[in-house]
């Protein structure tokens, strides 16, 4: 297939891109390489998938109404991935107007599109983020997540709202998918794995939130991969048995799906450390600071209708992930 996919030089859409060409897709890559993190790790990235003659490097912003139009049109890809979007929770309280910007106005262009183009099939990002005040675990896709803590969240929340406004208006299929907590060989910077590996080898300390006691539903990057390959190999379709008198939040008349991807197994956020501790042989120095704003005390992934609709569950456990991470991190910066 030709496939369009934003944030190719991203965490997640770099290895997605890598799986997609090495089973012979064609990929249209689009990404910004904006500064919010190193730019050189987005550049190595990219160059391990320019050595493939099947991927296109297009340079351009999702709020670039133009820019988008253009690479729709010149490509005119069968299937789109959007994963390009302004992440990050606490970033979103210090910068709101990014989040506007590439997730709202740019996921409508994206949207329009798809929708101009004749896609056949769009699959985007959402975030557990999305699950908010929610207490009731594990996070299913069929409860109510009208209460999100950041504006992050509120985003891609408005996201899953537009999408189905384009599946009912225009019968664009359409799969959201909530990504929750991924880590790996590759990741970003600012993500908890990154910064404490830094710090550790560095003899720093590390800032350990909520005293250490939240869970994560830490899901490794390959398992994000394989899920969104199988739920972008099988077309959303519409639900028969969907009732307005008891709305589905996940599923619509519509061709529109929602899944979970999560490992299923919330871990401790000290259990999470320890693990890393045993991977560099190097114990952390732990500064323990109370939960921050817009952060979510625990998520823990229902993933049912992922693995009834497309046979799939993440099973990396973390001893396994984290090990890969050191062994990639150790070799990327030679430390």
């Amino acid at each position: 297939m030709k496939i369009l996919l934003t944030g190719s030089a991203g965490f997640i859409g770099s290895t997605l891109a890598l799986r997609l060409l090495e089973r012979g897709d064609t990929v249209i890559g689009i990404d910004n390489l904006n500064d919010y993190y190193d730019v050189r790790l987005k550049q190595a990235r990219l160059a391990r998938l320019l050595a493939y003659p099947g991927f296109t490097d297009v340079r351009a912003s999702l709020e670039d109404r133009a820019a988008i139009n253009a690479a729709f049109a010149t490509h005119q890809p069968h299937r789109v991935v959007n994963l390009a979007a302004q992440a990050g929770v606490r970033y979103s309280i210090q910068n709101p107007h990014a989040y506007v910007d590439s997730n709202l106005v740019g996921f409508v262009n994206v949207l329009e599109a798809c929708r101009h183009q004749g896609v056949e099939h769009l699959v985007y990002a959402s975030t557990s983020s999305v699950y908010g005040a929610n207490t009731r675990m594990p996070f299913s896709v069929h409860d109510n997540v009208d209460h999100p803590l950041s504006l992050y969240a509120a985003t891609k929340k408005a996201n899953e709202l537009m999408a189905h406004t384009y599946s009912h208006l225009y019968g664009l299929p359409v799969t959201g998918l909530r990504f929750f907590t991924v880590y790996g060989p590759w990741g970003r910077p600012d993500m908890a794995l990154f910064l404490f590996t830094r710090a550790i080898l560095a003899g720093e300390p590390i800032d350990v939130f909520n005293h250490g006691h939240h869970r994560r539903d830490f899901t490794y990057v390959d398992d994000i991969v394989e899920g969104v390959i199988r739920t972008l190999d099988r077309v959303a379709t519409a639900n028969a048995d969907w009732s307005s008198d008891a709305p589905d939040p996940a599923t619509s008349r519509a061709p529109y799906r929602l899944y979970n991807i999560g490992s299923h197994r919330p871990v401790e956020l000290l259990r999470y450390i320890e693990v890393l501790e045993d991977c560099l042989g190097r114990r952390a120095i732990k500064n323990l600071l109370p939960l921050q704003p817009g952060d979510v005390p625990d998520t823990y992934a229902d993933v049912e209708a992922l693995v009834t609709d497309v046979g799939y569950q993440p099973d990396t456990p973390i001893e396994v992930g984290v090990a890969r991470f050191v062994e990639w991190y150790r070799a990327y910066y030679r430390v």
